[in-house]
């Protein structure tokens, strides 16, 4: 997964958005819920206080507080419901406590008095350990003869308690679901917003210096994305125009070359013919015809390349065999590498249909060829082979022992007027644009070439082209 890209990044966010306000929300239930059981435990406390302390006051008017406990105990049974009540004097003499509740939630001797200066009502918890506490109410009463009483009512949080932990476990539980949800609702979301981009980024790519009329998709949605359709196809038709004006330049360049070139030939061969041309001028003239001709390979490489980029070769494509043109055309050049004793080997024992323009294809097999016998030392050997790849595509390496190519420039072999070594390549009557043209005529029919080449150790020219 790239954590760099847009969609990732994203979809990251909109999770940890989505998830902090769940956790916020998460905490506001939780304390809110802590606060109103705090509270209605806090209020039911004080009730029995209350209640407590009206009977006190009761007894106290007709007997006084010699039969304090008992009345407690009868009337109220703090032990027997697992509550707690204290009375004592205003100066902490202790009249009564309640025993242990039954279910043995606090132990009621453990419990620390409250300390003065007590209040006419007030509530507060008390801590048992283990994270568990008891909530106690007081009441600040007055009996008849004047005597400050402050009675105290309470009860173990347990349940209380125990409901906060249940209610966070499912707040956490629900918590980390839904930001499993978030995060694959944002990856939905994401992508389903990013389609039009992809779309336009797929069209984008597809579109080559011999497609330039094609033009991106623009969602008439009135945002960002619309304004970059725009503004990107304004800038393809640019480049079109300017791809258009250099085509035509050089087409028209070439072709209103070809033409004083001929003559030129024509009048220097019509010179060197004459009988009355010494012998020095002859020689004089031939190398004048050796450059006239050097150019004229150079007009037409450029007239082909431009009739190419035109998109020429995809008028006269028919399906044929790729592995018998292979064969035909070596057989062809056979001579040539017979005169500097280089051996053709080939490897084309089935049959590889494709369809385009068998003659421009075959002029990429000569130049491969030619390229190969060129700049491969005598004895040398080159050998072919075409072959049908797992990928559906038709597959031709041309490889030899010749001298091979340098790493740095392996990337500029097939760029226009390139030569690797200009002086030895002006020797043998290279121009730089053999293997441009290969390129551009595989370009044409939608394939890939490319060169593996190690400096001395010889060089492998591949193509790969769609089977039929």
């Amino acid at each position: 997964m790239n954590t760099k890209s847009l969609t990732f990044q994203l979809t990251v966010w909109h999770a940890v958005i989505l998830t902090a306000c769940f956790v916020v929300l998460g905490f506001a239930i939780h304390f809110g819920l802590q606060k109103q059981l705090d509270e209605s435990w806090a209020d039911v406390q004080m009730k029995r206080a209350h209640q407590m302390a009206s009977g006190i006051l009761r007894d106290a008017a007709e007997g006084g507080l010699s039969n304090l406990k008992n009345q407690i105990d009868r009337y109220y049974s703090p032990g027997a419901n697992n509550r707690f009540a204290r009375v004592t004097r205003s100066d902490g003499t202790l009249l009564y406590v309640s025993g242990d509740p039954k279910d043995n939630s606090f132990d009621a001797d453990a419990i620390p008095p409250a300390r003065p200066p007590f209040q006419l009502e007030s509530v507060r918890q008390v801590s048992l350990g283990g994270g568990r506490a008891i909530m106690l109410a007081s009441q600040l009463i007055e009996t008849s003869d004047g005597t400050k009483l402050l009675v105290e009512a309470g009860m173990a949080m347990d349940v209380a308690q125990a409901t906060v932990r249940d209610v966070t476990f499912s707040l956490t539980v629900g918590l980390i679901v839904a930001a499993g949800i978030a995060a694959l609702s944002g990856w939905v979301l994401v992508k389903r917003a990013m389609r039009p981009v992809d779309h336009i980024a797929a069209t984008a790519a597809s579109i080559s210096s011999h497609n330039l009329n094609e033009r991106l998709p623009v969602a008439k949605t009135g945002d960002e994305l619309e304004r970059l359709s725009i503004a990107l196809n304004q800038m393809i038709t640019r480049l079109d125009e300017a791809f258009e004006t250099s085509r035509r330049f050089v087409a028209d360049a070439s072709h209103e070359l070809r033409t004083p070139l001929t003559i030129l030939r024509g009048e220097l061969e019509g010179i060197m013919q004459g009988a009355d041309t010494r012998p020095q001028e002859q020689e004089r003239i031939g190398s004048l015809l050796e450059e006239v001709e050097r150019l004229t390979h150079i007009v037409e490489g450029l007239f082909a390349i431009s009739r190419l980029d035109a998109g020429e070769a995809q008028a006269e494509w028919v399906r044929f065999d790729l592995a018998k043109l292979v064969d035909s055309t070596a057989d062809q050049m056979a001579l040539l590498a017979e005169d500097k004793a280089i051996g053709i080997s080939r490897h084309t024992s089935e049959a590889v249909w494709i369809q385009g323009d068998r003659a421009r294809l075959k002029q990429v097999i000569v130049n491969l060829l030619d390229n190969a016998i060129k700049y491969t030392l005598p004895g040398g050997r080159v050998r072919l082979e075409v072959s049908a790849t797992k990928e559906g595509r038709a597959r031709l390496s041309v490889a030899d022992t010749g001298i091979g190519i340098p790493k740095e420039a392996l990337g500029h072999v097939f760029d226009r007027f390139f030569r690797v070594d200009k002086a030895r390549s002006r020797d043998v009557g290279g121009a730089g644009l053999g293997l441009a043209i290969v390129k551009s005529i595989v370009n044409a029919h939608s394939g890939k070439v490319g060169v593996d080449s190690m400096y001395g150790d010889g060089s492998c020219f591949w193509i790969e082209l769609p089977l039929a």
